[in-house]
């Protein structure tokens, strides 16, 4: 669609804060939280990832579609995001494997783009006052309508979107005769990890969210991966039982982003929502063991309670990393089981590769479990 074809459109928020920009017409009012991500690029990894499912999400890189959209970067078959702000939009996509402008991409999945939003302005207010409900829609200024939808809106406390976003058939990723097997907990996982784990010598039974522990014990894989994903981890109230029945077969366990946190409250721990979250790829996280800060991909709103001196309610538990920013709980280990679990993503689509070897951590775990004649394939 040509620039003049727009029209006025706004993003209100819920404490009254309005802004204003230009939106296509025809899609009608959105509401969802509203959150901000520093990536400079990666946009359509970030609207394509399950983690951002009920989230308007605000780009603070001033020109986002420059390169378009292709079929090889999604990390899902559709777009996640319930809506996009952008300060400025590309639509001469500029790279020899676009497909497609990024507007168009979007406006196929209904997915409302707002654009000539001041969104400096709009993301010191989001870092400032924290994460807020707002509404996108058409017009100089909301409607009854976009009101009575945004004081309707639920918040993401006590939302279990990830039974939503996964996968409703077991399915299989990777060479078959590959030498590892390893099952993932599909609770919105991206792509890329797939990608890796095929990489990286395994194939990959991906299952439900909710499938029973026996079932997942009966495939005899090396090791379970607890993928990432959208929500209230706390809301996931199926997960540590299962999780919990799984590790008395001492059997190694990687949790993700959501799969991190479920991991905390399988064995006592808690979870709180952040007033700010942390979304981007410039994180900053610090390995507690050697010291060492690795650069990371973020995407959450959640945290395990917790800070250096360990997690409260989880006495097995040791904290592993912290955020450098806020001290957040970044990365946990089980006292005496093959299982851990880290907050960021070291799958990094789109972020730096800093924490990449953490997928052969937990391959070494599954080669250790297979010779120590534990369940293997």
């Amino acid at each position: 669609m040509d620039a003049t074809q727009l029209v006025p459109g706004f993003l209100l928020l819920e404490d009254g804060t309005l802004f204003h920009g230009r939106i296509r017409p025809g899609i009608g009012p959105t509401v969802a939280e509203v959150v901000f991500t520093t990536n400079m690029t990666g946009y359509q990894e970030v609207f394509t990832d399950p983690s951002y499912r009920g989230q308007i999400v605000v780009m603070t890189a001033p020109m986002i579609g420059n390169y378009g959209v292709n079929e090889e970067d999604p990390e899902s078959s559709r777009p996640q995001v319930a809506g996009v702000v952008v300060r400025e939009l590309s639509r001469a996509p500029s790279n020899w494997r676009a497909t497609q402008d990024l507007e168009s991409w979007l406006a196929e999945s209904q997915v409302p783009l707002l654009e000539e939003v001041d969104t400096r302005r709009l993301t010191r207010h989001l870092r400032s006052g924290g994460v807020l409900l707002g509404v996108i829609g058409v017009g100089e200024a909301p409607s009854d309508e976009a009101r009575a939808a945004l004081e309707a809106c639920p918040s993401m406390e006590g939302l279990d979107l990830a039974s939503r976003v996964s996968t409703r058939q077991r399915y299989v990723w990777g060479d078959p005769n590959a030498p590892l097997h390893v099952v993932a907990y599909d609770f919105g996982i991206k792509r890329n990890i797939l990608r890796l784990f095929a990489e990286n010598g395994c194939r990959v039974t991906v299952v439900p969210s909710d499938t029973p522990a026996d079932e997942v014990i009966a495939m005899k894989p090396d090791g379970v991966f607890l993928a990432n994903g959208p929500g209230d981890p706390a809301a996931v109230d199926y997960a540590p039982g299962n999780i919990r029945r799984i590790a008395q077969e001492r059997m190694p366990i990687f949790g993700i982003c959501l799969g991190h946190q479920l991991l905390g409250l399988t064995f006592g721990a808690r979870t709180v929502k952040m007033p700010f979250g942390h979304r981007g790829g410039n994180q900053p996280v610090k390995e507690l063991e050697t010291g060492r800060v690795l650069i990371t991909s973020q995407n959450h709103g959640f945290a395990v309670e917790g800070d250096e001196d360990g997690i409260p309610g989880a006495p097995d538990l040791r904290v592993t990393h912290l955020n450098l920013n806020d001290h957040t709980v970044e990365g946990l280990r089980h006292a005496e089981l093959p299982i851990f679990g880290v907050q960021y993503h070291p799958e990094a689509a789109p972020g730096p590769h800093d924490a990449r070897p953490l997928f052969a951590e937990f391959l070494a775990a599954m080669r250790n479990n297979r010779r120590s004649g534990e369940p293997s394939s």
